[in-house]
């Protein structure tokens, strides 16, 4: 099974569940069917923004309907994901979201490289490491790894650094090396500069830009 074939089933099953909520008459005053149709909802909501890219119309109307209330929102999000579905069957976006993933880590690689060339070092590694982190999350929506738990919640890096390992996506020692990396951006993001240097961030964007060309999403 391709990686596009993996996300249409996906999203099929989501919209399987969903259709079967709404179309119940008066389900939202139903405490069980509410909450089930609140998950769903979310779940989709969770898909579309995994699967879309930014500046998408997917995007655009997700971002449109994202506060509505729980009907709405439900029905919203059946018909973002149809159509989102139908063009990945019909092979539209396969290349398109490679493209628009290289270009938008790009810009995050040269505004890095920009921020350290400045001395920094602290929001440099703040913005390496989300990059790093969409990446991650990218890689594993294109080789069909959950990135969810069951309950519906995303996965924090760690897991899905440790399950594209589990997949064959890459080796043990590229793991351990995205673990590093990560543990960087989280002491630059709770405040603890002192605990790396200048020299680290740029070995940081350096093995993060060459990563990203070895295992493009």
């Amino acid at each position: 099974m391709t990686d596009i074939e993996k996300m249409v089933e996906q999203l099929d099953g989501l919209i399987v569940e969903a259709l079967e909520v709404s179309k119940n008459t008066g389900w939202t005053h139903r405490v069980p069917e509410a909450t089930r149709g609140r998950v769903l909802a979310n779940r989709l909501e969770s898909a579309i923004e995994r699967i879309s890219v930014p500046g998408s119309v997917y995007m655009e109307q997700l971002n449109q309907h994202r506060q509505k209330p729980l009907h709405y929102k439900l029905e919203e999000m059946i018909g973002i994901s149809m159509g989102l579905q139908s063009d990945l069957k019909a092979g539209w976006t396969q290349s398109f979201v490679e493209l628009v993933h290289g270009s938008t880590y790009s810009d995050y690689l040269e505004m890095a490289e920009e921020l350290l060339g400045k001395s920094y070092k602290d929001p440099a590694a703040v913005i390496i490491g989300t990059s790093l982190e969409v990446h991650i999350r990218a890689l594993c929506i294109k080789h069909g790894v959950d990135t969810e738990l069951p309950n519906g919640s995303p996965k924090k890096a760690d897991t899905m650094n440790a399950d594209l390992k589990k997949s064959a996506v890459y080796e043990a020692l590229q793991q351990k090396q995205i673990t590093a990396w990560m543990d960087l951006r989280n002491q630059a993001a709770h405040g603890n500069y002192e605990k790396y240097d200048e020299h680290q961030v740029r070995l940081f964007i350096d093995g993060v830009r060459a990563f990203m060309l070895k295992y493009p999403a």
